[in-house]
């Protein structure tokens, strides 16, 4: 990782935020991340963040920002530009400082998310393809979520697997579970909600107001449950985002078993991303989720 980009990609950001200030533009590396690089751009007395790399990864990713923005319901990052300079992706955003997790922002942030999901979209998925990770994630629209889910989702990271080895007992597990899908859903109709995606513990932060911040979305249009249960997953979120939440939009009783569906979702992806340790989790979901069946 260098210091500093391509003089194409430096030459055409200058010009950019030359609009908006005079200097010397300076460039900081963070880091990577998924897809690329991570900078801190400074000129004059403003910042900004940056990613260079992947340009699909990093478009993706502009207008799932731009989606959650126009919905209006949680703070994101502001896009100020995204393009490709040379075969090198970049994505230009607002910098925002950020404090470590409140009970107070948590709150906030529980009662925003609940807004967002209950607005009604017309259809399940969304216009165009993104990524969860580093992988592809198809969001094929259409009414049908246990299809949707049934096939952009979990078939799609089974095969994946299956791709990289993990054929056998996770495969035969799988079989049953993708089968008798509809069975979880008894009682219960999901309404597409506007999704984030990938809303883990580290996929959001406090400004220096108080208020809650979320990043890195994968959005598309689903079941507002599948989001909340992927808080629960990677560290998971304080009691005070869950109380706010379920006040303003509570939760089928049903959502105890399908969190194990939602999130084994992810943790297939991680098994896919970076491999086996994630096997065992990813069998005792299905186990779980099987018993449910019969």
């Amino acid at each position: 990782m260098g210091s500093r980009p391509s003089p194409a990609l430096d030459q055409t950001l200058g010009t950019l935020l030359a609009e908006q200030a005079s200097g010397e533009l300076s460039w900081q590396a963070l880091g990577e991340g998924v897809g690329g690089v991570r900078w801190r751009l400074r000129l004059a007395d403003t910042d900004w963040f940056l990613k260079t790399g992947d340009d699909a990864i990093l478009a993706a990713e502009a207008d799932g920002l731009r989606a959650l923005t126009a919905c209006g319901a949680l703070r994101v990052p502001r896009v100020h530009a995204v393009g490709r300079v040379e075969g090198e992706g970049y994505l230009l955003m607002e910098w925002l400082p950020l404090l470590g997790p409140s009970s107070g922002a948590a709150a906030r942030l529980g009662e925003a998310l609940a807004r967002q999901h209950l607005l009604r979209r017309p259809r399940f998925g969304w216009p165009r393809s993104n990524f969860i990770g580093a992988t592809p994630q198809f969001n094929r629209e259409g009414d049908d979520w246990i299809g949707f889910f049934r096939e952009q989702r979990l078939g799609f990271q089974l095969r994946l697997a299956a791709e990289d080895g993990h054929r056998g007992a996770l495969q035969a597990a799988a079989a049953d579970l993708v089968a008798g899908l509809g069975k979880l859903f008894a009682g219960y109709t999901p309404y597409p909600a506007l999704l984030h995606g990938d809303l883990w513990s580290g996929n959001w932060g406090v400004l220096a107001d108080g208020g809650p911040v979320v990043l890195d979305p994968a959005v598309y249009c689903g079941d507002r449950e599948s989001d909340i249960a992927m808080t629960e997953l990677f560290g998971g979120f304080p009691r005070q985002f869950y109380d706010a939440y379920k006040l303003h939009a509570p939760l089928d009783a049903g959502y105890a078993v399908r969190r194990d569906l939602y999130q084994l979702y992810h943790v297939l992806n991680h098994l896919n991303l970076l491999g086996e340790a994630y096997l065992s989790q990813a069998l005792s979901l299905i186990s779980r989720l099987n018993s449910e069946l019969h």
